[in-house]
């Protein structure tokens, strides 16, 4: 299921997604600076977070704290093996059942859920998106 959308109309990608995940669980895949953490700031956001959402790209991981529990941004760019995620205790996040955003999915593919919801996001233009729920 994709949907095409310029970067000001983000709402839209947030209701997207929002309605038609079938996992709280996230996995975002997308090139560099194909919009997956400004697309993620906008879901917490929509979530009702009481912080606003950045990148984890150094700590891994950062909590948000909403209405409805707590919400997980991963960043695994800067990570070399699963190994790196288990010694953070990605397990225990994972068996939460919290909403989780993990960004780089593909550096942990060993320890994802088939049934996680994979999200897909390409450039194609500098201002216009490709989003595909798979």
């Amino acid at each position: 299921m994709s949907l095409t959308y310029d970067l000001d109309q983000m709402d839209m990608a947030v209701s997207h997604i929002l309605k038609h995940t079938k996992s709280k669980t996230l996995l975002f895949y997308g090139e560099m600076g194909a919009g997956k953490t400004t697309l993620i700031r906008s879901l917490v956001e929509a979530l009702g977070a009481e912080e606003s959402a950045s990148s984890p790209t150094f700590s891994l991981v950062n909590e948000y704290h909403s209405p409805q529990g707590p919400i997980y941004h991963f960043d695994f760019y800067r990570i070399n093996s699963e190994a790196e995620a288990l010694d953070m205790g990605i397990e225990d996040y994972l068996d939460n059942p919290a909403w989780k955003f993990i960004e780089w999915p593909q550096k942990i593919s060993g320890l994802l859920d088939e049934n996680d919801q994979k999200v897909e996001i390409s450039i194609k233009t500098q201002e216009l998106r490709m989003l595909t729920l798979c």
